[in-house]
């Protein structure tokens, strides 16, 4: 990738990054001088930074994901415990991100161990501006991610939890629920292995469970429980706060328009587009909102 395309990219990140924090600041509790919302913004891209300096000496992506994930946990556990009060929203909230992202962060680690590499990363780790990019990157997805879950938990001012926040609280469950469960048949599926101990699967794409209905219903998954995270913080938002629900918006552009489904779709195109069953599969099945038929 040409560094001018990657220097602008961290630059913009942050950029676009401070103007969600000025928004979601605005009505956020503060802590040593400084709205809260504003500190999770910080300790995001900071907590990138920290890490990209051991991972560019070892050109190692190993940690990478298990940096994001370890993020969201830092900014989610430091907005509970630096604000005055901690209601049920907050506290729902951080429970519901905190136990996300373990999930996510443990599941990806794991993946690239047995993998023993990420192919994402095997020409970028050893471009140091691309590098500093992905990390960079990875911050604004952290905090842009999060932002409507933050601005409710640092937001000045409680709001009785109510039926809304039950019907936020069912969206996150569905889709929490969807997505480890796609996951878990998807590495199933890989895993199989028959009596003489070869991979059943191997080289074959998956096409049962919920992947049936949808070819990323993990994806769809992950955007609906951050849709009901942002249903949850919605009654607490006011003003210019009300920017931090570009969250599962962002979340939705970032899969399916960026870097989530364009790579895998690319990637099994290229791998079984000449396989008539694929491409009836591909015709059958929607590409990521899952469509139930017998």
């Amino acid at each position: 990738m040409a560094r001018k395309v990657t220097i602008l990219s961290t630059v913009v990140a942050v950029i676009v990054g401070t103007l969600v924090a000025l928004a979601g600041a605005s009505n956020s509790e503060s802590f040593g001088g400084m709205p809260i919302f504003a500190w999770c913004a910080i300790i995001s891209f900071g907590v990138q930074w920290v890490a990209f300096i051991p991972a560019w000496k070892n050109h190692s992506e190993h940690f990478f994901d298990l940096t994001g994930s370890l993020t969201y946990l830092t900014v989610t556990i430091f907005a509970a415990l630096t604000i005055p009060s901690l209601d049920l929203r907050a506290t729902l909230l951080t429970f519901m991100v905190g136990l996300w992202a373990v999930r996510l962060g443990t599941f990806l680690y794991t993946r690239v161990k047995s993998v023993g590499a990420d192919t994402r990363f095997d020409v970028m780790k050893y471009d140091f501006f691309w590098f500093l990019m992905t990390w960079t990157l990875q911050g604004l997805w952290v905090f842009l991610t999060s932002a409507a879950a933050l601005a409710a938990v640092t937001a000045a001012g409680q709001e009785k939890f109510s039926v809304l926040g039950i019907v936020g609280l069912s969206i996150w469950i569905i889709g929490f629920v969807i997505e480890i469960t796609a996951d878990e048949q998807k590495r199933r599926f890989r895993n199989e292995i028959n009596d003489q101990g070869h991979q059943v699967n191997r080289g074959t794409f998956i096409r049962s469970g919920l992947w049936k209905y949808s070819r990323h219903p993990n994806y769809f998954g992950e955007i609906t429980l951050w849709i009901g995270i942002a249903v949850i913080a919605l009654p607490v938002l006011s003003g210019w706060t009300f920017v931090t629900l570009v969250s599962p918006v962002f979340v939705y552009l970032l899969l399916s328009k960026i870097s989530g489904i364009p790579m895998l779709e690319a990637s099994a195109n290229k791998r079984w587009g000449d396989n008539p069953e694929y491409q009836r599969y591909k015709k059958e099945t929607p590409v990521l909102f899952l469509k139930f038929r017998r």
